[in-house]
């Protein structure tokens, strides 16, 4: 498989792959889905984001019986998307702690290579919304997301599917000081992942109400 598709496998497949944790979230933030590094993701831009998927994905299946099933396959849209929301900063904080940034070339210089490999640009987004879940809007950030973490095991000597690589992600999610919101789980600070947490007190709610309250 390419390496570029190794890539946003991997990060994709660190949204269900990490472990149950203790709840480590708090009501310190009221209307904060996150606090990364100080900063707060704030429900409403988690809900404008989810929002964006959904809008894709409903252009994209415009039979309701076809997009009814696409609803039910992605019942934990919110969680996911807050998760890559947070991925994104520390994979960031990472790669500036090592020296890496990424140039307006070298996306472009991704972009045009994956669009080549898949048939074009359109088919990319398409690609990318039912694969990862990423609206084409974002399609650049995401892609900017790949190659950070490209350029970061680069530097680093290693791959991304590699213990260092993920160290380097355990520390900078240790300095950004990583905070959920509860009810969106808890921050794996040792695998970088988002994790749901056990909590029996609180109460389950269908994938229509998360989505309808993020």
């Amino acid at each position: 498989m390419h390496r570029r598709r190794r890539t946003a496998l991997l990060l994709s497949a660190a949204i269900a792959a990490a472990p149950l944790l203790t709840a480590c979230g708090n009501d310190a933030h009221p209307g904060a889905a996150a606090v990364v590094g100080g900063q707060r993701i704030t429900v409403a831009q988690l809900g404008n984001r989810v929002s964006e998927v959904r809008a894709a994905q409903r252009a994209a299946v415009p039979d309701e019986a076809q997009y009814a099933q696409v609803i039910a396959k992605s019942g934990t849209l919110p969680r996911d998307v807050l998760h890559t929301m947070v991925l994104d900063r520390v994979l960031h904080r990472a790669a500036q702690d090592a020296g890496v940034t990424v140039t307006r070339k070298e996306l472009q210089g991704m972009r045009a290579d994956l669009e080549n490999q898949v048939g074009g640009a359109k088919a990319l987004e398409a690609a990318w919304l039912q694969q990862y879940g990423i609206p084409p809007q974002r399609l650049d950030e995401n892609l900017r997301l790949q190659l950070e973490a490209q350029k970061l095991a680069t530097a680093l000597g290693t791959d991304t599917g590699k213990p260092a690589f993920w160290n380097a992600l355990s520390d900078a999610s240790k300095k950004l000081d990583i905070d959920l919101n509860p009810r969106y789980g808890t921050w794996d600070v040792q695998k970088s992942s988002r994790a749901d947490a056990k909590t029996p007190w609180v109460r389950e709610v269908t994938a229509a109400g998360v989505e309808q309250s993020a």
